[in-house]
């Protein structure tokens, strides 16, 4: 893409910071880089990690799920970062992020699943592709129990990120522009699913 075909404005921004975060796959700083990225969007960072995560799973298939391991790790670890801005700077840090993403309504949603749900709606929201940033942020807000945050946020990321890194193992370079177009519309029906699986439930007691 030329520097004319670029968008202009806030989208130009993100198309350019979505192209340097492609930029580190090509480089021999791919691993570190998917930590870091996953570990700052988990917090404020724009781009989310599946970008990076799938360009290396692509190029390297036989250690996609090392690279699913790592991006695992920084966006917990980024996650209990963005709790403790819930917590502690909700006011100065954490309100601007989530009304730069436009999270109230996220925010919204997250305590009413966690209210009707406890740890299954937590675990939902993590799984969602809902701004991640929004989750863990609304979390230290509303004060969720840390442990169980962190487990969601453990086998939520995990599910996202190996299901990526198992699809590109499985397929190949093929499989990459369905996971691009069609993978967080899978993801929000099987979201669907669990939650309405868990009302059934609910509704059988």
């Amino acid at each position: 893409m030329t520097e004319e075909q670029r968008p202009k404005g806030p989208m130009g921004w993100i198309r350019r910071m979505y192209d340097w975060v492609l930029g580190w796959a090509e480089t021999p700083y791919g691993a570190p880089a998917l930590f870091v990225l996953a570990f700052a969007e988990s917090s404020f960072f724009p781009i989310p990690p599946d970008v990076l995560l799938i360009a290396l799973a692509v190029a390297a298939p036989t250690r996609a799920f090392r690279f699913a391991l790592i991006c695992t790790a920084g966006s917990v670890l980024g996650g209990v970062a963005g709790y403790a801005i819930g917590v502690y700077g909700w006011e100065a840090i954490g309100q601007p992020i989530v009304n730069a993403y436009h999270g109230q309504p996220v925010m919204d949603k997250i305590q009413a699943w966690y209210s009707e749900y406890g740890f299954w709606g937590t675990l939902a929201a993590a799984i969602t592709p809902i701004p991640y940033k929004v989750f863990t942020i609304s979390s230290g807000v509303f004060k969720f129990p840390f442990v169980p945050f962190v487990i969601a946020s453990v086998v939520g990321r995990a599910f996202r990120f190996f299901l990526v890194a198992a699809l590109i193992k499985k397929f190949g370079p093929s499989i990459k522009d369905w996971i691009e177009t069609r993978f967080n519309l899978a993801v929000s029906v099987f979201t669907v699913l669990l939650i309405a699986g868990f009302a059934a439930i609910k509704l059988l007691r």
